[in-house]
């Protein structure tokens, strides 16, 4: 039996597979580079927007210092870079839907979709979340700490490496319910199983919390208990998804 034009035939769909991947990550590449470049003269307004918060929070007349050579210009390229990213991310998450829609069943692209776009919605919330609540929180609490014998000068690059933990901490906190419906949808665990660990699962909250937070009861709560909410959420929706996204073949009727 001769399998050399199978072969081949594989080969041509990897090939033709990879130079579909190529076109797609371009694609989203330049959407960024675009928004980037239509953002950079306003680099600076929008660092100052980042750093709004912390400077409400810093007695009258202060202002954060740099001490990097070129800390000033590289710190708001870094956000405007971010800010762009976040932007085009409907465009980016098109494209990786495009590239992987065509190999998928009617039932999987029920199941894909709506978790793409749940998860992006449910991190820029979690984003928000910690900018317009929490950083009020927790900056008057370290300014309020801070001993009067102080100047406080926060520096732009370790303000901008905090930012970035708590924003990541909190985008990701609020993806507890597409964790939770992902690993029902699997069949990893049951939403029995899961109500029975809750007791554990709250532990961990404020566990994690204590150790991404600063050491305020304040912005610890705000990160525990919406994590707690957010796994009662996901409990209540995963059997909902289930029953949506089953394939043709197991669902009752078709028994």
């Amino acid at each position: 039996m001769n399998t050399e034009p199978l072969s081949e035939g594989v080969q041509d769909t990897f090939i033709s597979h990879l130079i579909e991947l190529r076109n797609r990550v371009l694609k989203a590449s330049i959407a960024v580079v675009v928004v980037f470049l239509c953002l950079m003269p306003w680099a600076g307004q929008i660092y100052d927007w980042l750093a709004y918060p912390m400077m409400v929070a810093l007695p009258a007349g202060s202002k954060m210092i740099a001490t990097g050579v070129i800390t000033p210009f590289l710190i708001p390229v870094k956000v405007t870079l971010l800010s762009a990213f976040m932007i085009a991310l409907p465009w980016v998450l098109y494209q990786l839907w495009a590239f992987i829609a065509p190999g998928l069943y009617a039932h999987e692209k029920k199941l894909i979709a709506p978790l793409v776009v749940s998860s992006s919605v449910l991190f820029f919330v979690g984003v928000a979340f910690c900018y317009f609540l929490v950083f009020g929180v927790v900056f008057r609490f370290v300014n309020n700490f801070a001993p009067k014998s102080i100047s406080v000068a926060p520096d732009i690059d370790a303000y901008f490496g905090f930012v970035m933990t708590m924003f990541i901490a909190f985008g990701l906190t609020f993806e507890v319910p597409i964790v939770v419906i992902v690993l029902v949808r699997m069949g990893l665990v049951s939403v029995a199983k899961l109500r029975e660990v809750r007791p554990y699962v709250i532990v961990g909250a404020f566990v994690l919390a204590a150790v991404v937070t600063p050491p305020d009861i304040m912005s610890q709560l705000l990160l525990a208990v919406p994590l707690c909410v957010l796994f009662e959420i996901g409990l209540l929706v995963a059997p909902m998804f289930v029953r949506m996204t089953q394939a043709p073949e197991d669902s009752p009727e078709t028994r």
